[in-house]
């Protein structure tokens, strides 16, 4: 107990410390004290209208898409498991994609409610199509999986380019941007539907957190430990396709975070969800920050900014292949 105290504090400190820094650095220095005293002062605009909105952002999307994908690993038993590479953020995506095509990213909140109600919809589906895939083939195991995700994805990528074919150059080039994983400064009316849709599916999968840790045994051994796995997956899978398309309705496709993050909370926790789906929360929120923060600060003096989704790539497609080699050399996929 005192441990899983100490570790809670650290993270909690982690997740402080990458807020202050996301706010005090950027493009321009600010004066953190003067923005808080005065904010009518430029320093104060700067931090209450641009920083402080993303970084809230960057926090949210982190926290959500590591819960999400610590519930895809506990249902599927496969340590690759996250909406990136399971398709699901591609089927958000494309959801989203016709929605904000369709007009319907207004700043407004009903407008802001209805592109996450989409990209819901759209992993949603991505979700049932990945598991029909899998099961074509017979027995589902972690292997088929990961590879009809991945034929979900580019099929979905194929279909954002279609679309994109058929907008305007300047309208294709936001949504270019847009999916590459951008964390742009939300309205606040796109933060709170954001922050709505995130609470209500989070909170549907804490409350199944203990059964998690019982369906770890296996569908057989939880379903004659009394649980409904088939009503568990239901929940859960509807939850986290809920936090994925908000998510991904405002920062497009970031990757991986739900992938390594789940990995680094469980070598400091173990498997038990119930304190495990927390701590990637306060650690998937740290490290986007703090992805968000290098991408703007580290090649400012070259003029331009890299979108966040680049930087997670490029920290998060070595480790996973780190995990996926000891993943087979355990034999456990």
């Amino acid at each position: 107990m005192r441990r899983l105290s100490v570790i809670a504090g650290a993270l909690l400190l982690l997740l402080l410390l990458s807020v202050v820094s996301a706010v005090s650095f950027g493009a321009h220095a600010i004066d953190v004290g003067r923005a808080i005293d005065d904010p009518n002062s430029l320093d104060g605009v700067i931090l209450w209208s641009a920083r402080a909105p993303r970084v809230l952002l960057a926090a949210l999307a982190g926290g959500a898409l590591a819960v999400v994908g610590v519930a895809f690993q506990a249902l599927l038993r496969n340590p690759l498991a996250d909406p990136y590479v399971l398709g699901v953020s591609g089927g958000a995506a494309a959801g989203a994609t016709l929605a904000i095509v369709a007009g319907a990213s207004a700043f407004t909140l009903l407008g802001a409610a209805v592109v996450p109600a989409a990209a819901m919809v759209g992993g949603l589906f991505a979700t049932l199509l990945v598991y029909a895939i899998a099961r074509a083939g017979g027995e589902v195991s972690g292997t088929t999986i990961v590879l009809a995700g991945v034929i979900v994805n580019a099929t979905f990528a194929s279909l954002i380019t279609f679309i994109k074919t058929l907008v305007s150059a300047s309208k294709a080039q936001e949504l270019l941007f847009w999916l590459m994983g951008f964390l742009d400064v939300p309205s606040t009316a796109q933060l709170i539907a954001c922050a709505i849709w995130v609470a209500l599916g989070i909170t549907m999968i804490v409350l199944d957190a203990g059964r998690l840790n019982i369906l770890s045994l296996g569908r057989e051994p939880a379903q004659h430990l009394g649980i409904n796995v088939r009503n568990l997956e239901r929940r859960v899978f509807f939850a986290a396709s809920a936090v994925t398309g908000a998510i991904v309705s405002l920062t497009g496709l970031i990757g991986f975070v739900g992938l390594i993050v789940p990995h680094a909370a469980r070598r400091m926790l173990g498997p038990d969800h119930r304190s495990l789906i927390p701590a990637a929360m306060l650690l998937g929120a740290s490290t986007l920050v703090f992805c968000d923060l290098a991408a703007r600060v580290a090649f400012h003096y070259l003029g331009t900014e890299p979108p966040v989704g680049a930087v997670t790539a490029l920290v998060g497609g070595p480790l996973f292949l780190v995990i996926l080699y000891r993943t087979r050399v355990r034999g456990a996929v």
